[in-house]
């Protein structure tokens, strides 16, 4: 059984055992959906090679969409997940149209500019609550037997919600365009020489992300009943940004530990700290930055190669016995 494998074993046990282990449910609700919104954001960035700075609006935007739908048209609460998706999706093709035009730093602000257009429409709507945020998203049922307003039931709803999410990142990482778009990041000039439409596997690229990210945003609306303005405000992308930074960029599971560590510290210095949360949250990226370039995943994995060398490696000293 491979390692791959074995961690996906590992992620689901975790995941199924999370209630009864003694973790507050409404914490680990808060950890899936970042940590399906952070690896949402890994599959751009990571895999695409295209930092964007807005995520926010896709992530905020399929929150009030969703939220919108279910509250105020009575629409069913996995429909309402799913129409968060579409939402993001649809606003990711408007912006990944102009912004996969640009390159680097260009890109990025491209994609911070236009998130700002979301949150500005976000403030000024009157379907949104303006700064009070969409308030009393209900939770509903699912098919009248699981009642949501039940935090277990609802638990294991969102859990599968994001692991269904990330088994389809998963599948599309292995698939022809998964390896289409990491070659694109690796060498553009080549891929372009090689006949790949460069401009099209971005903006495919973008559309999933966007998507997923309002597939999160929906859910976690659902959990808190409220989708507010800080949920598609600019520092949410910097909280994204964080999480996969810490966690591994371009890595599977990076994404997730920086997820869990970044809402894990924002909630014990929250009662802790106060004011000064922010700040040590700051010094403490830092000093993971500094310690672990690669993220902590992608430092563990790359000490974990050189301690256990592949069949390769091993075969070398037999080879050379055999020789003398």
């Amino acid at each position: 059984m491979n390692t791959r494998r074995i961690s996906l074993l590992a992620l689901v046990a975790f995941g199924l055992a999370g209630p009864w282990i003694g973790i507050y449910p409404t914490f680990l609700m808060k950890f899936w959906c970042f940590a399906l919104f952070a690896c949402a954001f890994n599959l751009l960035a990571g895999y695409g090679g295209l930092m964007s700075f807005g995520h926010a609006a896709f992530f905020g935007g399929g929150a009030y969409f969703g939220g919108y739908l279910m509250k105020s048209l009575g629409l069913p609460n996995l429909l309402g997940i799913a129409a968060g998706g579409i939402f993001g999706a649809l606003i990711g093709c408007a912006i990944g149209f102009l912004a996969v035009r640009r390159k680097g730093i260009y890109f990025s602000m491209v994609t911070l500019a236009l998130a700002q257009m979301v949150y500005f429409l976000a403030v000024q709507l009157p379907a949104t609550g303006g700064e009070d945020g969409l308030q009393g998203i209900p939770r509903g049922e699912i098919l009248h037997v699981l009642n949501l307003a039940d935090n277990t039931h609802l638990y294991y709803v969102v859990f599968a919600v994001f692991l269904a999410g990330f088994l389809l990142i998963l599948r599309i990482i292995d698939s022809p365009f998964g390896q289409a778009l990491q070659s694109i990041r690796q060498n553009e000039p080549r891929a372009i020489s090689l006949g790949y439409d460069v401009q099209k596997y971005k903006l495919a690229a973008f559309v999933i992300s966007a998507a997923l990210a309002g597939v999160a945003g929906a859910t976690k609306g659902i959990v808190f009943q409220l989708a507010s303005l800080t949920d598609v405000h600019w520092t949410m992308s910097g909280e994204i940004i964080l999480m996969t930074l810490l966690g591994g960029i371009g890595t599977l599971y990076g994404p997730i530990l920086g997820a869990l560590l970044v809402v894990a510290l924002e909630n014990q210095l929250a009662s802790t700290a106060g004011s000064w949360g922010q700040v040590i949250l700051g010094i403490v990226f830092m000093l993971c930055v500094s310690g672990f370039r690669q993220g902590i995943v992608g430092t563990v994995a790359g000490w974990w190669r050189r301690v256990r060398p592949g069949p390769a490696t091993r075969a070398c000293p037999r080879t050379s016995q055999s020789h003398s």
